[in-house]
């Protein structure tokens, strides 16, 4: 992606999560159940964007009807009634999940209904995306965006009215609830205390979401929404990421992972994400501990878990699921600010190493913007570790980067840092050591100094140098190309012809005796002497007979014109040891 489409990417993020912020805040208001569907549709086709939206709830007898509608054109499609198990809608409710299709009439695999076919024909429905409204683990029904024309919805799409539906479903549950407390009021006179203080209790709930709501918009991080749900609600609040690791964290107390009354915080949080509710058990500290998960659609997020002495009360743990929402919109932000700036540390490092010596301008500014001084760059390390996929050692090479004010992404399938190292040594053996920690594993670590910012120079030469080291058998290192000085003609790309006259003045008869007649005298030649001589051995590593063996060797003796067993055979071993070298680096 280049800077123009990042540039234009990133405003459109921000707007349309500030678009989401501020609809969240006004559709916490409690109001009529009309007025919150029509501002449901209403903002949800604001904020995607397709050409119209609707929201069908699900009824008892289990058809979904359509109650509110922005951007429709014909009547009867914004009162259609669609039944049971039927059509796009059918699939969300019974998934519980978002699914879209870009040719609705033409879509295999779902159950149509010719009534509904023919509404969504003169409507000019063509490509269709459904979300469903939960509301405590309970479908109630689906909000979807509509085309007319055919088109594919993406990740970001997906997840963001997947976002808005969840607002959705607590402003129109929340709508409900308050109309529901209002006919109470006036059927049950003396019970006006008991629903009165009820109203109260959700109003503060309404305020604590209000409160998260409003520093999400100022720009807050995760420990100040942390230490502001711990002052609304008491106790204390830990915020985890989805791999369990501490976020934030708000209040006193609330250790995270002590046993309380039998069950530990972990198995409270382990059966929220397994359920999908907010769960709350205490133990024999006297805390009660309640855990909701954070959830884009079907994508989990992370946790929050609430710690406090008293026992609470099902609007607080409406409060706490209502705050995991908030909570939800500031991770997508910045996992959405985080992916960004990891593609263009990734974009750069590439750049850097094809371009050539030195960096253009653009590359300059491009840099400083995120803090880097390509100047300073002078180190190139390249990392790989059997059985890890590169792409997932360059997420931990990113906090690297992010840490050293360096780079770090995929070039040619290899994970690549570039960085500053007042010491090259030094700071190879503190990024193998780190990344054996949190890999668990062997992982090998080679570097290359950078001389004249020829980042493309020292990167063949780190990558080189890994290949050779790995074909000597070494798996678990950290060193610079330095230390392997005595095979650099094999994998210094600045040393290659130097490596080939070497080659062809010592075994050149033998490489063009293999080329023109399909054998392997160099392959006999490495196994002779990696045995050091012995022909038994050698023959059996080879898999042939002692005769055939032996017939080679002549046939050695007669290619290179001289008995090289009678003589020093120290060049013609250590010709054979760099062809070999030189075939496993590649040059």
């Amino acid at each position: 992606m280049n800077e123009r489409a990042d540039a234009n990417t990133r405003p459109s993020r921000e707007r349309e999560l500030a678009s989401l912020y501020a609809t969240a805040r006004s559709l916490t208001a409690l109001g009529d159940v009309d007025d919150v569907l029509n501002s449901i549709v209403r903002h949800a086709h604001d904020l995607i964007g397709t050409d119209f939206t609707y929201l069908s709830l699900l009824g008892d007898d289990g058809v979904l009807g359509i109650t509110a509608s922005e951007g429709t054109i014909s009547a009867a499609f914004r009162s259609a009634h669609i039944p049971p198990d039927t059509g796009l809608g059918g699939k969300v409710i019974q998934s519980r999940a978002a699914h879209w299709v870009d040719d609705y009439l033409a879509a295999g695999g779902l159950r149509h209904d010719p009534g509904f076919d023919a509404l969504v024909g003169n409507e000019g429905l063509v490509a269709l995306l459904g979300v469903p409204l939960l509301v405590r683990n309970r479908v109630i029904g689906a909000l979807f965006a509509a085309h007319r024309s055919a088109r594919a919805f993406r990740t970001d799409e997906i997840a963001l009215l997947s976002a808005f539906a969840d607002h959705a479903a607590v402003a129109l549950d929340n709508a409900r609830l308050y109309e529901a407390s209002r006919s109470a009021l006036a059927e049950l006179r003396a019970a006006y205390r008991t629903i009165e203080e009820q109203v109260r209790v959700m109003e503060r709930a309404q305020g604590v979401h209000e409160a998260l709501t409003g520093l999400v918009l100022a720009g807050g991080e995760p420990q100040v929404v942390a230490r502001e749900l711990a002052e609304q609600m008491g106790g204390s609040i830990v915020v985890l990421d989805r791999g369990g690791d501490l976020l934030a964290r708000g209040g006193a107390g609330g250790p995270c992972d002590e046993e309380s009354g039998g069950a530990s915080l972990t198995d409270v949080i382990g059966l929220a994400r397994n359920t999908g509710r907010a769960i709350t058990t205490t133990g024999a500290d006297g805390l009660w501990h309640s855990a909701a998960t954070i959830r884009a659609g079907d994508s989990l997020l992370g946790t929050v878990v609430w710690s406090q002495r008293q026992e609470p009360s099902a609007i607080d743990v409406r409060s706490l699921e209502l705050a995991t929402h908030v909570v939800g919109l500031l991770i997508l932000k910045d996992d959405a600010a985080a992916d960004a700036a990891e593609r263009l540390s990734g974009e750069l490092l590439t750049e850097l190493i094809v371009a050539g010596p030195g960096a253009s301008v653009t590359q300059r500014r491009r840099a400083r913007s995120r803090g880097i001084d390509l100047d300073a760059l002078n180190v190139v390390i390249t990392v790989e570790a059997e059985g890890v996929p590169a792409g997932d050692l360059v997420r931990h090479l990113h906090a690297l980067a992010r840490q050293e004010a360096g780079l770090a992404g995929e070039h040619l399938g290899r994970a690549t840092l570039i960085g500053f190292a007042a010491d090259a040594e030094q700071f190879t053996r503190s990024v193998h050591q780190r990344l054996r920690a949190e890999l668990g594993r062997p992982v090998l670590v080679l570097s290359e100094r950078v001389t004249g910012h020829d980042w493309g120079r020292a990167f063949a030469r780190a990558t080189g140098c890994a290949q050779m080291v790995r074909h000597i058998g070494a798996t678990d290192l950290a060193a610079t190309t330095d230390r392997f000085a005595l095979y650099a003609l094999a994998f210094d790309v600045d040393r290659g012809h130097e490596l080939d006259r070497f080659l062809a003045d010592v075994i050149g008869p033998l490489l063009d005796y293999d080329a023109k007649r399909s054998t392997d005298l160099i392959g006999t030649l490495d196994a002779y002497f990696t045995n050091d001589g012995n022909l038994r051995r050698t023959a059996d590593v080879l898999r042939v007979h002692l005769n055939t063996l032996l017939k080679r060797l002549d046939r050695v003796t007669s290619v290179l014109g001289h008995d090289w067993r009678a003589a020093d055979d120290l060049p013609l071993r250590l010709a054979i040891r760099l062809e070999r070298l030189r075939h496993a680096v590649r040059l």
